[in-house]
């Protein structure tokens, strides 16, 4: 019996190893040569299609995918769980950023754009959501990553934005951010096998789409935006995450397990490309892209790093530091 084949070069697992790998090295390459060969990848036909100009579809695809993995299949304390995670994550901090924007406009603060602070605030990064949870946490926990789908993509800027009037986002451009999505629920739920075909979608499309990307970024705004991105992530992670704690035990009554909460105060990688679908809907917000983009990329790898490490003192602090399926203490 032959042994599995190894990888000469494991360049897929060494994305995978470093928090928003998948994303972040491509976005970085597509930087280098966005900034150093900006006419390399403009030759045409398949070579720019894939490599300069795929994001917005790759994106759509992502979303759709996202939308057949959210199935009716999911009981009362699941959609609460849910709920708490969304109001407390993303509904509330997305509220507080667009108030602040009433006292210092889209140009926002400290070099961080109103753009910036939502597209990194009112998401969360469901994959670390599910290896947390998965460790433990119990099947609400689990299920809850449902949130991290609604939350997902670029809908939730589109619409504070649009709503607070900082943004003249059409309705039209609100409407076709959530259509593929949509469509995603429903197939997914007329159909259980589209739901098990596009599972493997976010690791096939994250990279060519971060790569197209990273082509419009300029390394100086990596640099700028980075620095500035580090402090967000600092922000982004105790806050949120704080938040959500704050509904584990008080609206969830999770009691010990509360500390669970910490672990959504994430920003999702695919959060990275919000900045420029908001562009491409409101043009006014394009002198932000660059610097959102790298700010964005910053805050997912800091709050990764940061938010099931505030999980973890919180959960060892109350004594439920335990994988699940062990004796768990019991929420008061």
């Amino acid at each position: 019996m032959s042994s599995p084949e190894t990888s000469r070069v494991p360049l897929f697992a060494t994305m995978q190893r470093i928090p928003g790998g998948l994303m972040l090295i491509p976005l970085v390459l597509g930087a280098i040569i966005g900034t150093f060969a900006p006419g390399a990848l403009g030759i045409g036909s398949f070579t720019t299609a894939l490599f300069q100009d795929s994001a917005l579809p790759l994106i759509a695809l992502l979303i759709f995918a996202t939308g057949t993995q959210v199935t009716a299949r999911t009981s009362g304390p699941i959609l609460a769980t849910a709920g708490t995670v969304l109001l407390m994550k993303s509904l509330i901090p997305a509220g507080l950023v667009v108030l602040l924007g009433v006292f210092v406009g889209i140009d926002g603060i400290l070099g961080i754009s109103l753009l910036g602070l939502l597209a990194s605030i009112d998401n969360s990064n469901g994959g670390l959501w599910l290896a947390f949870t998965g460790q433990y946490g119990d099947e609400r926990d689990k299920g809850a990553y449902l949130a991290s789908a609604l939350n997902d993509g670029p809908f939730l800027t589109l619409l504070f934005l649009g709503a607070s009037g900082f943004g003249d986002i059409p309705l039209v451009a609100l409407v076709a951010a959530v259509v593929p999505f949509l469509l995603g629920v429903l197939v997914g739920n007329l159909d259980n096998e589209w739901s098990r075909v596009v599972r493997p979608v976010p690791n096939i499309v994250i990279p060519f789409f971060a790569f197209a990307l990273g082509t419009g970024i300029d390394l100086g705004d990596i640099v700028t935006g980075g620095l500035s991105g580090l402090v967000l992530g600092l922000i982004v992670a105790p806050v949120t995450g704080f938040l959500v704690y704050l509904g584990y035990r008080f609206i969830l009554r999770r009691g010990a397990m509360s500390g669970i909460g910490f672990a959504a105060g994430t920003t999702a990688g695919n959060a990275i490309a919000t900045p420029a679908v908001v562009a491409a809907a409101d043009p006014r917000f394009q002198e932000f892209v660059g610097t959102a983009t790298a700010q964005v990329a910053a805050s997912v790898l800091v709050t990764a790093i940061l938010a099931p490490t505030l999980a973890s003192i919180a959960l060892k602090r109350s004594g439920a530091l335990r994988p699940a399926g062990k004796t768990q203490v019991q929420p008061s």
